[in-house]
């Protein structure tokens, strides 16, 4: 039981939200479910107006959505763990949460398979995930295990503090080594499955939103048979914005079929979320976290470039300070 002792007058679903620093929702669940007392007297309105003094008793308080329906004969790799947060190495063919259309076992229900405390800031269906990736795409995913890192890890997302590096493999390489493309992406028209990368004129679209990205090429040889190897940098994080953006280039990631793709058939889209970086909410010290690349992607790599052009081009100093360059 946790006792605490009410400073300002308020209603007791802000004040517990506030002092607990959980969400609203989670923390009306836990009125209505009879886990308060307010001067011993059991309170099950969230909208209860506290005095100054009152004497809040909490029963039990959840830190976690409810646990998963499924079970897993795997273990995702884990890349960093603390008490406060989780980096995995999402494996590709792996959706990271819940929706209406996804029937299959997502991340989600994974991190609650394995009794891992989650934020919910999110929500239950994306409890801990700071940042989502697509179901195709491999790689570093940061999850928070409680309310107060996700809300300062979603601050560095906001501020730029967090960064995310991508590698995707592409049917053609960059006409210029370095593209900046600054383009909103909305629904497309034709196809709601996929987005559409917008010209300036049409950015005020109803749903529109603002993204960019920011590309380069890293390997790349002569003959039009052999794949690119790009990296991107993303300056916002919206719903297939690589890829949209890739294809507002003509340019199509491996596998990519609904984005355009139209070579050899691969299992999934070739992209990958390969290094993360962001500043410890409570250490404070910057974290770089790298994504080791799966099996079907690296073996494209060694299929078409040595391994000391790839130690050489994809190390974390080669991309992180390419980019730079261009800022």
């Amino acid at each position: 039981m946790q006792k605490i002792l009410v400073s300002e007058i308020s209603r007791l679903d802000i004040f517990l939200s506030k002092n607990l620093q959980q969400s609203r929702h989670q923390i009306a669940a836990l009125i209505k479910n009879g886990g308060v007392k307010v001067n011993n007297r059991l309170e099950l309105k969230p909208s209860f107006k506290l005095k100054i003094n009152d004497e809040i008793n909490i029963q039990k308080l959840e830190t976690s959505p409810k646990q998963s329906k499924f079970d897993f004969d795997f273990d995702i790799n884990v890349l960093y763990e603390d008490e406060d947060l989780l980096v995995l190495n999402k494996p590709p063919k792996l959706v990271v949460h819940a929706a209406l259309s996804v029937k299959e076992a997502t991340l989600v229900d994974y991190l609650l398979a394995k009794n891992y405390t989650l934020s919910t800031l999110g929500g239950e269906l994306r409890a801990g995930l700071v940042h989502r990736l697509d179901k195709d795409t491999s790689g570093a995913i940061l999850i928070a295990k409680n309310n107060a890192t996700h809300k300062a890890l979603s601050e560095q997302l906001l501020d730029k503090s967090m960064g995310r590096l991508y590698l995707a493999l592409s049917d053609l390489p960059l006409k210029e080594n370095y593209m900046l493309v600054e383009k909103a992406l909305a629904r497309n028209p034709h196809n709601r499955l996929k987005k559409i990368a917008l010209d300036p004129q049409k950015e005020n679209l109803n749903g529109a939103k603002s993204a960019k990205s920011a590309f380069i090429n890293l390997l790349t040889k002569e003959d039009k048979t052999s794949p690119a190897l790009i990296a991107a940098k993303l300056f916002s994080g919206r719903t297939h914005q690589i890829r949209a953006h890739l294809e507002s280039l003509n340019r199509h990631i491996l596998g990519d079929e609904l984005y355009g793709f139209k070579g050899a058939k691969y299992e999934r889209v070739m992209l990958h979320a390969y290094f993360l970086y962001f500043i410890h909410p409570k250490s404070q010290k910057k974290l770089c976290i790298k994504a080791p690349i799966y099996d079907d992607f690296y073996t494209i790599l060694q299929t078409h470039f040595t391994q000391g052009e790839l130690d050489e081009k994809t190390s974390f100093e080669s991309i992180y300070s390419a980019f730079n360059a261009h800022i």
